[in-house]
């Protein structure tokens, strides 16, 4: 069995911390990822792009992994949703709510009131960190999911997160626009609020960031609940899908971030919903109890066999349980149904490397090299694309993806290192010889400047 701190590895393939010694409540930022989450928000803000006249594709989604209640904005069009928030949410309506609202912020040009360059600076590291290393494991430990980059970003000090009465009101009404305009009800947003003012009245939101970085009023509160009163998609219903992937994304936070014990007790064996045996499925298997939580994966399975997110978990029981075999059926399955989920490929090229035979290694080349083809600000795909290039015999290679990987994570000079030893040993002006010297022309500004 793998340390506890490897439970975790799966489901957040990156966790990054901007580290500092104020004694804020924005000290640390630490970003997950989860190809299941990150799908649900995306289907979730899809309506409200459309209708704020953005891009789906221009607005980035990241999730914080905290318990305190908070969302926030930050250059390069980027939304930051707490986990904290999501798991006090009680319907999709309400995370809809948050999000379009700071898409009103960033529609707004709210962020243009970052003047000296302190703020600057910080956004510009939140930017950078999450483009570059949030992608992917900078430790190159597979028993680690995990990266620390110190950078001294104290967020609220710099008020980065803050924002004005009026600029909470403007995004307010853009808010109940786009919601009107996406025929979704705003009545999930007025709740939203109406949590928050409960929380406040009884003492229990001490964690509420959010009624600081957005100062939470009873006017605001009274214009959206007068606003959802007279519209017209006041009780417009959401589909049935949104309800679930809501239900599903809020058990496996509880399930990977509460202790097993407490996520038994919430989700006992009476509920017999997806959510539930989900969250209790998680549960079991971080105990560890593998049989329970194969019992309920599998269950699951049967009910939903087209599901890659419920074989994506098997996978990854198996896989951190020595039974890798099983696990790549498993991984290879869930990529089979969801081709376009980078997260889910790298997963099956970890398990694919650790296989080891000349078949698995050449399918996890495969694999991650589609992964940096989609996405090639993916640090954690060109890691494992690097190991599974070294392990095949192709070490010229296994540079060039370790090149990549570093300058993605900000190792400059380990990435000269291996693009200048790549350009000796790949074929004198081939497409991977070409990219490795385009590291080295992307290295020369920075190491000049130093």
């Amino acid at each position: 069995m793998r340390p506890m701190r490897s439970l975790l590895c799966g489901l957040f393939a990156a966790l990054l911390a901007f580290s500092s010694a104020a004694p804020s409540e924005a000290r640390s930022i630490k970003l997950v990822r989860d190809a299941e989450i990150e799908e649900t928000l995306r289907v979730f803000a899809g309506p409200v792009f459309e209708a704020a006249g953005v891009s789906p594709e221009s607005i980035r989604l990241h999730l914080v992994n905290s318990d305190q209640v908070n969302a926030f904005v930050s250059n390069g069009m980027r939304i930051f949703l707490y986990t904290g928030l999501l798991r006090i949410s009680e319907s999709p309506g309400q995370v809809i709510g948050v999000i379009a609202h700071e898409t009103g912020h960033i529609v707004g040009g709210h962020l243009a009131r970052l003047k000296n360059e302190t703020e600057t600076r910080t956004a510009q590291a939140i930017l950078s960190t999450a483009l570059g290393a949030a992608a992917g494991i900078a430790t190159g430990d597979p028993r680690v999911a995990q990266a620390l980059i110190s950078g001294g970003v104290t967020l609220a000090e710099h008020g980065l997160l803050r924002h004005s009465r009026t600029e909470e009101s403007a995004a307010d009404q853009a808010a109940l626009q786009y919601l009107d305009r996406a025929h979704v009800s705003s009545r999930g947003f007025a709740e939203f609020l109406g949590i928050l003012e409960h929380r406040e009245t009884i003492g229990g939101g001490g964690g509420d960031v959010y009624r600081r970085t957005h100062p939470l009023t009873e006017e605001r509160i009274r214009i959206v609940r007068e606003h959802t009163a007279r519209s017209p998609w006041a009780d417009s219903a959401l589909p049935d899908d949104f309800r679930r992937r809501h239900a599903r994304m809020v058990a496996k936070l509880d399930g990977f971030l509460d202790a097993p014990e407490k996520t038994l007790a919430r989700y006992d064996a009476s509920d017999r919903s997806a959510a539930a045996r989900y969250a209790r499925a998680i549960a079991h298997y971080r105990v560890p109890n593998l049989g329970e939580a194969l019992i309920l994966i599998d269950g699951l399975i049967a009910e939903a066999p087209e599901d890659p997110y419920f074989h994506e978990l098997r996978g990854q029981m198996l896989f951190e349980n020595g039974r890798g075999a099983e696990a790549l059926e498993s991984y290879r399955e869930a990529v089979r149904l969801s081709p376009h989920a980078g997260l889910i490929r790298v997963e099956l090229g970890r398990a694919a490397i650790e296989a080891g035979t000349r078949e698995t290694l050449a399918e996890a080349v495969r694999n991650l090299r589609e992964v940096v083809r989609r996405t090639p600000r993916s640090a954690s795909g060109w890691y494992w694309l690097g190991i599974a290039e070294g392990r095949s015999g192709r070490p010229e290679f296994a540079d060039l993806a370790l090149a990549e990987h570093a300058i993605l994570t900000g190792d400059i000079r380990r990435a000269a290192a291996l693009a200048g030893r790549a350009v000796r040993r790949l074929p004198e002006y081939s497409a991977d010889w070409h990219r490795a010297q385009d590291i080295l022309n992307r290295i020369r500004p920075r190491k000049a400047k130093n």
